[in-house]
């Protein structure tokens, strides 16, 4: 088993830490923020994740994860920190990667490796952290390993994720492929696939994520097109989705998460070629407006309305609100000024009060309601998260709190001939 310093211990780097560590490697945590290595240190885990507390507390007493506040000398470095996406600039932001990159020059040593599993635009491994790295007086390649091995998890399920999911790594050359890979091999039960081309395997991660996005922005073209058929678009998507080679995703409020609303602008980082992939990321942007034009439909003016957006985390069953729809439609319908390309019938889209309910989300600044607090008196409410707690909402009790009967159901989640026979009015996306 090898030494490993992870860097970043955010919701890839500390269950990799973990992960590695209970696979008997001797590891060291390390995060730039000293909150979070005080926290960890005191056996506080900071990430809200199924299993994470006790698999990070297994690796603690086991004595082979210890956190550290400072880089550490170890056989690799697994580079894990945020790559911020500047909304404006549609750019990434690779100051953390730099910073890591920094941080390992003064430690590194002959025939160690270095692994970055940010995802990051094309070519940033090689053109960003490579450089800085090789500020150590070692030639990468030769001196040192370097590799790009990106993570594939989704939040919920990120423990079984890491070892069940195949793995995709590349090198600079062969050796700092088959180095890296000797890594992973130790605790991944899925396929590894390897190239020889470390910007391959960045361009690889990106182009998955897109495709998600790109599908699921043709779910949501589909879904416009339907509601003015008034037909169900689930239920035409599904039959389509009988030919064996149909496979289209489902539609929803957009997209969220740290992947599929950035991995695309990532991909024309270095290029100009962004057409089809913009497109869909403005159709999937465009669904909070989208929904917002629905509840005008249906309610006319929103000023005096009450809203209650059921669920602000960016997908079902867990509390990351990274990019979340949810939580956009619930700011932007609590912005002050009005926006006439919403309002085409003269309505206004700012409403009274915005009532926010999720039971996965722990936010103070959010001013989370309960479920009777968050629909009570409220004119609609807009289901915005498939958590399993909504799938099963208590119909009559909302019936009697509510002071209106409009259900937005985004996710298609809901039972509409139970709700419909409550007298409730089911608009489904």
């Amino acid at each position: 088993m090898s030494t490993v310093c992870v860097h970043g211990l955010g919701y890839i780097g500390l269950p990799t830490a973990a992960m590695l560590a209970n696979y008997d490697h001797e590891v060291y945590g390390y995060d730039a923020d000293p909150k979070v290595t005080a926290q960890l240190a005191d056996g506080d885990v900071h990430i809200d994740e199924p299993g994470l507390r006790a698999f990070v507390t297994q690796a603690r007493e086991s004595g082979q994860l210890e956190i550290v506040d400072e880089v550490v000398p170890a056989a690799y470095h697994v580079i894990c920190v945020p790559t911020p996406f500047d909304e404006e600039q549609k750019e990434a932001d690779v100051s953390y990667i730099e910073s890591s990159g920094k941080g390992i020059v003064p430690v590194l040593q002959e025939g160690d490796t270095v692994i970055l599993e940010s995802t990051v635009p094309p070519g940033t491994t090689e053109n960003t952290l490579q450089p800085i790295l090789e500020e150590s007086g070692l030639n990468a390649g030769s001196d040192f390993a370097l590799a790009h091995c990106p993570e594939t998890v989704l939040p919920g399920d990120i423990i079984a994720e890491l070892q069940e999911n195949n793995r995709i790594i590349g090198g600079i050359n062969g050796d700092s492929t088959q180095a890296a890979t000797q890594l992973y091999k130790s605790f991944v039960e899925g396929e590894i696939r390897s190239t020889n081309d470390v910007t391959t395997a960045e361009f690889v991660k990106l182009i998955q994520n897109t495709y998600r996005d790109t599908n699921i922005a043709l779910a949501n073209e589909i879904a416009k097109l339907a509601a003015d058929y008034d037909i169900n678009s689930r239920e035409a998507i599904n039959l389509a989705n009988e030919h064996p080679r149909v496979d289209i995703l489902r539609p929803g409020p957009g997209v969220g998460g740290h992947c599929l609303p950035i991995d695309p602008w990532f991909l024309g980082a270095n290029s100009n070629q962004l057409d089809l992939i913009k497109t869909a990321r403005q159709v999937n942007d465009g669904m909070v407006d989208y929904i917002k034009q629905r509840l005008i439909n249906e309610l006319g003016d929103l000023r005096g309305k009450k809203i209650a957006i059921l669920g602000v985390a960016y997908k079902g069953d867990v509390g990351d609100t990274r990019m979340s729809p949810g939580l956009s439609l619930a700011q932007s319908l609590q912005q002050e000024e009005e926006t006439a390309a919403i309002a085409t019938d003269g309505g206004c889209d700012k409403p009274e009060e915005v009532a926010i309910h999720d039971p996965h989300v722990d936010d103070d600044v959010l001013n989370l309601l309960d479920l009777e607090d968050a629909t009570g008196s409220a004119d609609a409410v807009v289901i915005a998260t498939d958590h399993t707690e909504y799938e099963n909402l208590p119909v009559a009790l909302i019936a009697d709190w509510m002071s209106g009967n409009t259900i937005v159901d985004t996710k298609g989640i809901l039972s509409r001939e139970s709700w419909e026979a409550k007298g409730f009015s089911v608009q489904s996306i």
